[in-house]
């Protein structure tokens, strides 16, 4: 089979403007990027279209460190319902550049399931995320500034300050750093270090964002640190919004490309979902509710983390009320969340498939805790054998789902036709009724548990001393009725990446909760989380070439 690049260069791009008539969006509200992109203006988003709008939320089981495919499975799903009949869009996150030069390479889908131009889009796009880094460290500058001032000086005690900066790149060694160094015109030495874009506060605060006032308004409640008489400093105090709204002028507005079929496809956004609440921006998400009738978003990582964070947190915050739920399911997953070793995933095994299928079963309860009944999409891939599929089939027989074989990487929509069918009935059955999992003026510790609980299966949840002194910063601050953004491993139910399957009888382990006051959200972190990932011992970045003529090579 030819790969990813291979096929999507293969493919005669339409112009964007043929894409945007499929949502009848006028030539005049087209800002053009070049001859396949574009920028939409906010002013086509219209509520009464969301509000009749059939959202369709992709999640997963616990995945492989490749991924299961939900991506490549929204894409897919989305051409499949335009195939028969249905007028949908997909509306996807924005690939960091992190995952691209590291180890899991691009997210614009796969196989004949892709969002094109697949090389721009996986690379630097419309410069959403430069925009998104610049509005961070300009904030961190004004903060030094602030600190070296003598005129205008806040009194920031630099050993509270929690703003760090920001790149979008893998860079183990930029984690943790002392700046300021080589006297005092160069500032005052203090620790600071960089998370990557992605794991931007003002990520998720593009990503949480209804309009361009709700913006300066998130932005100015970032919280800095305290002054040495213990005040609270955010970033309105340094008058900081206004100039890192001007900064993210156009990243406000979610980008149209199209799919390898030339479907119409939005993309806009990209937090992670380990650590941030890993979905695509409400504002992208109500344009597209606003152009169709169906549209296929998803959310990162498995249900435990990504769909939580949607269903809690985003779909509170922006009023929607999903209609159905795919889980992405592979053979490959359940293989190893049944005790197979990742070398070992190619060999036959349906016994091991049915043994991983209890963190399905998992997954499937949280979904329907929310009110929303899930379908389950068998991801197939090449070596997968019958056996293994009927044992997929067996474990949702058992708790009364659908499973439905896709093939969306080998045959694009038409792959994914009977899911697409089986999708249409859950949400014209008018079953869906979604509900939040906890109330947001719930206390901040009953909050974690429930999702620890509930969730994850944990039989509580302990806080070390730095967390319990951040509850009690939170408490002074009035920030207890925010939501909660878990930041934990993606690899295991738990907090703990080798307790596979469907563990039981553990404790979730909160070390400390960070402020997203802008965002407007709380962010525990448990286990060994870091907001700053490293390269691999063989990166992808030495596969990437660009020859004499511009084509670029070695992306997958």
């Amino acid at each position: 089979m030819p790969t990813d690049q291979e096929i999507a260069s293969g493919i005669k791009l339409r112009p964007i403007g043929e894409i945007a008539d499929q949502l009848n969006i006028s030539s005049d509200d087209l800002e053009l990027y070049g001859k396949y992109k574009a920028k939409l203006p906010l002013k086509l988003i219209n509520e009464e279209q969301v509000a009749k709008n059939n959202l369709i939320l992709v999640s997963a089981i616990s995945p492989t460190p490749a991924g299961e495919g939900k991506t490549t499975m929204s894409i897919g799903l989305s051409q499949g319902l335009n195939r028969i009949g249905k007028k949908t869009c997909v509306v996807l996150r924005e690939p960091s550049l992190g995952p691209v030069f590291g180890i899991k390479g691009g997210a614009a889908g796969g196989g004949y399931s892709q969002v094109l131009p697949m090389e721009d889009i996986n690379l630097h796009f419309t410069g959403d995320f430069s925009a998104i880094e610049k509005a961070h460290n300009l904030l961190s500058a004004l903060i030094d500034n602030n600190i070296q001032s003598k005129t205008r000086s806040l009194g920031l005690d630099p050993r509270t300050i929690i703003w760090k900066r920001v790149m979008d790149m893998n860079d183990r060694s930029l984690r943790s750093i002392v700046i300021g160094l080589g006297g005092t015109g160069n500032g005052i030495p203090r620790e600071s270090g960089f998370d990557i874009t992605a794991a931007s506060e003002i990520m998720a605060i593009l990503c949480m964002t209804e309009n361009r006032a709700d913006l300066k308004r998130r932005l100015g409640n970032i919280f800095i640190g305290f002054t040495f008489d213990k005040k609270p400093v955010y970033a309105r105090d340094l008058n900081a919004p206004g100039a890192m709204a001007a900064l993210l002028k156009d990243a406000i507005k979610p980008n149209l490309v199209q799919t390898l079929e030339g479907y119409p496809a939005i993309i806009h956004g990209g937090p992670f979902a380990n650590i941030a609440q890993g979905t695509n921006t409400i504002l992208a998400t109500k344009l597209g509710m606003s152009l169709s009738d169906y549209v296929v978003t998803e959310a990162g990582f498995g249900a435990d983390l990504g769909a939580e964070k949607f269903l809690d947190i985003k779909c509170v915050s922006a009023g929607l009320k999903p209609k159905a739920v795919v889980l992405v399911a592979t053979v490959r997953a359940l293989k190893y969340h049944g005790g197979v070793a990742l070398a070992d995933l190619n060999a036959p095994n349906a016994e091991a498939v049915r043994k991983g299928g209890e963190n399905l079963k998992k997954h499937l309860e949280n979904v329907r805790q929310f009110g929303i009944e899930p379908v389950v999409a068998i991801n197939s891939f090449t070596q997968d054998s019958e056996a293994e599929h009927d044992a997929i089939r067996a474990v949702c027989g058992e708790m009364d789902v659908h499973a439905i074989y896709t093939n969306v990487w080998g045959e694009g929509g038409a792959g994914a036709e009977d899911l697409a069918r089986k999708v249409v009935e859950v949400v014209e059955s008018g079953k869906a009724n979604f509900k939040p999992l906890y109330d947001w003026k719930s206390p901040v510790e009953d909050k974690i548990r429930t999702i620890a609980t509930k969730i994850y299966g944990a039989d509580g949840v302990e806080y070390a001393a730095a967390a319990r002194a951040a509850l009690r910063r939170i408490d002074k601050l009035g920030l207890n009725e925010l939501p909660i953004c878990m930041a934990k491993t993606q690899k295991s139910l738990s907090d703990n990446e080798k307790l596979l399957g469907r563990p039981t009888g553990f404790t979730i382990t909160v070390r400390e909760i960070e402020i997203a006051a802008g965002a407007g959200f709380l962010v525990p972190i448990t286990g060994s989380m870091m907001r700053m990932p490293g390269l691999p011992a063989t990166p992808s970045a030495e596969l990437i070439d660009i020859d004499e003529n511009g084509k670029i090579t070695g992306l997958f």
